[in-house]
């Protein structure tokens, strides 16, 4: 089993030279097929940060500490590593960890460490299908918990409300991505623009909360508060959980939309809903319970409820659409069974439909929440499988920029060791998570990665 036997073209495709309605599909169905999970993150994120549970106290120097870590997670996680640097290693359009791993097959530092890389390559596409199980049912059962908070009485409705929504999202898979994103990239462009909105409006009330984009108050954050700083930092980690998910469904819309759409709808809007929840604490800190809901006025409660529910739905789009292009390229690879994939879209050759996986994420998804029963017992396994898989991006794209993109062994250490030390310190606040649930997702990778290697022993003239 050979990693280097691999055929790699260089074959980088970009849709930047699309015609320009084209374009504009593209970047409108990646709002609701890639960003859903980024995208709904500031519904529980802030939220979580200042809960009683965890203890940290609502104020000033706080809240701007919170908001300054906030803001340049996204800016230096999302823009810089993933759509500035490591979504630059496709192959063939295609992005995710199994290409990476790919990506390193010609060089001769491979050889030597082939089993190592082989190895984190496969657990970092195990770890994407724990998360494409944990992400919907989370994302949906805090949806449903969030129409419970606007109407009384429905405690006992929740789980079945959220096991029919979930059979609905899974049994419109095979419309494929741009039937979905049809309906999701409009809706979600909505979202945007109303979260935006918000975080607006309560910015006019409180301006002082801008000086959150100083990253010294991140720093003096830090050091004010040791360990409690260590574990807000795990759940700031919230606002970036969907990043490498964006990677592997770079093959759905390619690069240039995917870059596009985050410049310019996504990461203005949420800095500004994370500002504007910073902005409502300032003012009050009694609204630390609910700080999203609290942004809107009285009368638009309920419909920015039923949004919020639309959008937590759509955010488990995301790891859907992951999961089935991992899954074509371990099959192309002969890493997986000849499963049967659709390839639903004539001018995306990227966008794909696996039955098999859909149906089995769709039965994993509804016994979690058959187990769990709601969004908070799910949380403690959130988090760990995605910076377990960051951390694995890291390492491997050092090789790629050393051996496949020939820079000088100091930039690229400077440049992956910076990522890695971000990387490492997510993990850090996470790793407490495993006894609470975060065993689930690195089973998950253990076990796919197991049958991987398997079948590719079994199975060499598999090969492509």
């Amino acid at each position: 089993m050979n990693i280097e036997a691999i055929e790699i073209k260089d074959d980088s495709t970009d849709k930047s030279d699309a015609p320009h309605h084209h374009w504009l599909l593209l970047a409108l169905g990646s709002l609701g097929v890639v960003y859903g999970d980024i995208g709904t993150s500031p519904l529980y994120a802030v939220r979580e940060c200042f809960s009683r549970a965890h203890g940290l106290p609502v104020t000033e120097a706080n809240v701007l500490g919170v908001m300054s870590l906030i803001s340049w997670s996204l800016i230096l996680v999302v823009t810089v590593k993933y759509l500035m640097f490591v979504m630059r290693a496709d192959r063939q359009g295609e992005g995710g960890v199994l290409v990476l791993m790919t990506l390193t097959a010609p060089s001769r530092f491979t050889r030597k460490f082939r089993w190592p890389i082989l190895f984190m390559g496969l657990f970092g596409a195990g770890l994407l299908y724990g998360d494409g199980m944990i992400t919907p049912a989370i994302s949906v059962l805090s949806a449903v918990e969030g129409l419970e908070v606007a109407t009384a009485g429905l405690h006992a409705y929740v789980v079945p409300i959220a096991l029919i929504i979930l059979l609905l999202l899974f049994s419109i898979q095979n419309w494929g991505t741009n039937g979905v994103a049809k309906w999701f990239g409009p809706l979600m462009l909505l979202w945007f623009f109303v979260i935006a909105l918000l975080g607006v409006r309560a910015i006019v009330n409180q301006p002082g909360v801008l000086w959150a984009v100083n990253p010294a108050l991140a720093v003096r954050f830090f050091l004010a508060n040791g360990h409690l700083g260590l574990t807000t930092m795990g759940i700031v980690f919230l606002v970036v959980t969907g990043s490498e998910a964006v990677y592997a469904d770079m093959g759905h819309f390619g690069l240039s939309p995917i870059r596009r759409a985050w410049l310019v709808v996504v990461l203005p809007s949420l800095v500004l809903n994370y500002f504007g929840q910073g902005a409502l604490l300032l003012s009050d800190a009694s609204t630390a319970s609910h700080p999203f809901y609290l942004l809107a006025p009285q009368w638009g409660l309920y419909p920015l409820v039923l949004l919020s529910t639309v959008a937590t739905v759509i955010a488990s789009q995301a790891v859907i659409s992951g999961a089935f292009s991992l899954t074509s390229q371990a099959i192309e690879l002969g890493y997986c069974p000849q499963l049967e994939v659709r390839h639903t879209s004539v001018e995306e050759p990227g966008q794909v439909y696996v039955p098999v996986v859909n149906w089995g994420l769709c039965v994993a998804v509804i016994g979690l929440v058959l187990v769990f029963r709601s969004s908070g017992n799910l949380a403690g396994a959130y988090g760990i499988a995605i910076t377990t898989t960051m951390i694995i991006t890291s390492t491997l794209m050092y090789i790629v920029a050393r051996r496949l993109w020939n820079w000088p062994r100091y930039v690229a250490l400077l440049m992956c060791g910076l990522f890695l030390l971000f990387d490492l310190g997510f993990f850090a606040a996470n790793v407490t998570k495993i006894p609470e649930g975060g065993w689930f997702p690195l089973l998950v990778g253990l076990v796919v990665c197991f049958v991987m290697v398997t079948w590719r022993r079994k199975h060499p003239a598999s090969q492509r």
